[in-house]
């Protein structure tokens, strides 16, 4: 997004906030608490969801039943109407469109067998999977469907499980785009870097941003979590620990808790011609890179950049005969049905966010904790408190929009770093974005890696906790330092 339509998203929102005349109290946590305990009991994101939004309309209305319809179909219209979510459906579309065509034209397949010559081992492939990660850094969305869609065949020939992969797909997406000052989150939070007035020399938040990056504890130690896991350093254990050895033993990749061993449906057999040609790597890898260099040169926006690359693979296909128009065409239409249940997630996953605000959830919470976000220990409390806000409500950058101006002022006051405890927030809101079942980063993932949102959370906890842990105690004692 631009900079400016973060800024005017930003100020949507607080308004929003400031203007919850009632109050709801505890209430107003009911949907969330209601999302979180069906997820567990029932393992289905989609009913939990809904469940949890039907709970913010029915606590709302306050039992007037005159007001359920217009209360429910409003908070449709309100989720549908909403630009935010309206870019993010056009690049999970255009998204769902690139991986069928790579699918169709065996564009994935190439890329299998031209890695195969250099990565020999199960440690190779996830090594590479974790440096394929690192290459789609423009955007977390391009990223987690990008590396699961595409890793997934070849992780399941050397039996790694698909937990596994969607755990190297999800914690590089998001670390990876705070840590690179070239994704589409570097625009979000330099516009909040300059709404709460930290700005340089040049009065931008560019600047205040780059000094931040060391800070971001949380990112740099998920990624070398995940590393060490990688290699062994730290081992598998809980629930990849039971899916690797299923794997081992029946050659089932998907996660040992499903009750029922669950086969992928086989690929479209690739309408390819008759010519008879060598792997090709760049029929994956040149569409790829002309989307990141189009989202570079588009200011970071993402929908440009898939964009071009669909063109580019239609233009390339053709060249090499490897799909007729007609078959691009119908790839198209099956790369957007693809993303429906995504798509259906994120409108229960907006509508819940309208509700949460018309409860006055985040002026609730926040009022709740403020008063313990005192002296050296501010950047340990917020983060904590973004954490287990982000994940009970998966908001991430949005989450950071609400909290940062009032952290930022309060460190000032307190005589901590603003740079620090601005970093808290945004480590925190990542941390409990990429740990919520219903987190826009966990439910890519589950779709690229064909699992289910909860089968990521339980499988990553153990290494997560890990990660929050060191990640507490850095800034703790940064806390103290700066």
């Amino acid at each position: 997004m631009e900079e400016e339509e973060v800024l005017e998203l930003a100020e949507e929102m607080a308004q929003e906030v400031a203007e919850s005349l009632v109050n709801y109290g505890y209430w107003s946590l009911a949907p969330i608490a209601v999302i979180f305990l069906l997820s567990i009991i029932t393992k289905r994101t989609l009913f939990a969801m809904f469940m949890g939004m039907l709970t913010g309309v029915i606590v709302k209305i306050k039992g007037d039943i005159s007001l359920f319809m217009e209360t429910f179909t409003g908070s449709f219209y309100r989720a549908l109407g909403d630009e935010t979510f309206q870019w993010v459906i056009l690049i999970v579309a255009g998204i769902g469109i690139l991986i069928v065509l790579f699918e169709r034209s065996n564009a994935v397949k190439d890329l299998g067998a031209w890695m195969s010559k250099f990565l020999k081992k199960p440690k190779h492939i996830l090594a590479g999977t974790f440096l394929f990660g690192l290459i789609v850094f423009l955007d977390d969305y391009l990223s987690n469907l990008a590396v699961g869609n595409t890793m997934k065949s070849i992780t399941d020939n050397y039996k790694i499980p698909r937990s596994q992969l969607a755990y190297i797909a999800l914690v590089m997406s998001g670390p990876i785009s705070l840590l690179i000052p070239l994704s589409s989150w570097t625009v979000a939070y330099i516009g909040i870097y300059e709404k709460v007035g930290i700005v340089g020399a040049d009065g931008t938040g560019f600047m205040p941003f780059i000094h931040s990056i060391p800070l971001m504890f949380y990112a740099w130690v998920a990624i070398a979590v995940l590393l060490l896991q990688i290699f062994g350093v730290i081992p598998k254990f809980g629930r990849i620990k039971k899916d690797y050895e299923k794997a081992e033993k029946t050659g089932n990749t998907f996660p040992a808790s499903w009750k029922k061993d669950y086969s992928p449906s086989p690929e479209s057999e690739p309408q390819i011609s008759l010519l008879k040609t060598k792997p090709n790597p760049l029929n994956f890898l040149l569409p790829m890179i002309i989307t990141i260099l189009v989202t570079f040169y588009a200011d970071i926006d993402i929908s440009a950049g898939v964009f071009a690359g669909i063109i580019s693979a239609f233009v390339l296909y053709l060249i090499e005969r490897r799909l007729s128009l007609w078959q691009l065409l119908d790839a198209t239409i099956e790369g957007i049905s693809k993303m429906v249940f995504v798509i259906i997630l994120f409108v229960l996953a907006y509508c819940v966010t309208g509700l949460n605000n018309d409860l006055g959830m985040p002026n609730f919470v926040i009022g709740a904790v403020e008063p313990f976000m005192k002296g050296a220990f501010l950047p340990l409390v917020a983060f904590i408190f973004c954490a287990i806000y982000g994940y009970f409500t998966g908001a991430c950058w949005d989450l950071a929009m609400i909290i940062v101006p009032i952290v930022a002022p309060l460190a000032q006051l307190v005589g901590v770093d603003p740079l620090l405890a601005c970093s808290a927030v945004f480590s925190g809101a990542l941390y409990g974005n990429v740990l919520c079942p219903y987190g826009d980063g966990v439910i890519l993932s589950a779709q690229s890696c064909d699992i289910r949102p909860t089968d990521i959370m339980f499988s990553i906890a153990p290494y997560m906790l890990i990660a929050g842990a060191i990640t507490a105690i850095m800034y703790l004692g940064a806390g103290f330092i700066f």
